[in-house]
């Protein structure tokens, strides 16, 4: 469980997150984060661990008080992945998942090491990418690499900001999926930033939405998801709808901010 109290940030100067507060977020339930761009999704997720300096607040997670943890102690409680990775490491991608692996666990690679990165590419079938090149790789590719070396790290808490950004649709559909089960089966605190707000809608237990910094609603997927909030969040028009299966629709009408075509 995470226990979020007062949680600010800043860099420098400018304050980015203010006075974020939370009572609890449930393991084994899949959180989406959603919110505008430049609205703090990306700092809450640094914030949390443990990679901002100018972080003011307590986070506890099962029990532990994330501020007086050592940055090996918190790599391995947490595991976030950032929007995008950049790396001319010349690595294949069986190499890369590996290293998620070892740096936790000693350098040594053993027989049964090999076996988890083979299983985990297996799970998200892309066993043909594990000899290629991690550069070499499309941008979807290697998301699916970074998603792979964030599954095999097995840490208490996933924060994933947009890791379906790049995918299709099958593979958005069946990462969601995945991290779905993964969440429940491991027992785990998972939060992943979206902006498919249909992608939240489907797979999320609970949804927190952050705008300019501050937190605007946190509670269960279907009391979050009504026009009035959607609409004041994100500056839009939309129709929310909830189909006999339980699915929520979100369909977009129109954005109140029009940009200056006139000038064209």
């Amino acid at each position: 469980m995470l226990k979020i109290d007062g949680l600010s940030a800043s860099y420098g100067k400018k304050t980015i997150l203010t006075e974020i507060s939370i009572d609890e977020i449930k393991p084994g339930e899949l959180t989406a984060v959603i919110g505008p761009n430049g609205t703090g999704k990306s700092t809450f997720f640094k914030a949390i661990s443990g990679l901002l300096k100018g972080t003011m607040g307590k986070m506890v997670l099962n029990g532990d008080d994330l501020g007086g943890l050592s940055s090996d102690v918190m790599a391995r409680k947490i595991c976030y992945l950032p929007q995008s990775v950049n790396t001319t490491a010349a690595l294949t991608a069986f190499e890369v998942v590996l290293l998620g692996l070892k740096f936790q666990s000693g350098w040594r690679v053993k027989d049964e090491d090999a076996a988890q990165v083979e299983k985990i590419f297996a799970i998200l079938d892309i066993d043909h990418l594990s000899d290629q090149y991690i550069g070499d790789l499309s941008g979807g590719q290697q998301q699916l690499v970074w998603i792979a070396q964030a599954i095999i790290r097995s840490p208490e808490m996933l924060l994933l900001d947009e890791p379906t950004s790049a995918l299709d649709l099958q593979h958005q559909l069946a990462v969601m999926d995945l991290l779905k089960i993964l969440t429940k089966k491991r027992n785990i605190v998972t939060m992943v930033a979206l902006h498919d707000l249909n992608l939240a809608a489907r797979y999320a237990d609970k949804v927190l939405v952050i705008k300019d910094g501050k937190l605007r609603a946190f509670g269960v997927t279907q009391d979050i998801f009504r026009t009035d909030i959607i609409n004041e969040t994100y500056g839009v028009e939309v129709e929310v709808q909830t189909q006999a299966s339980g699915t929520i629709l979100v369909m977009p009408i129109r954005s109140k901010r029009q940009l200056r075509a006139d000038l064209l």
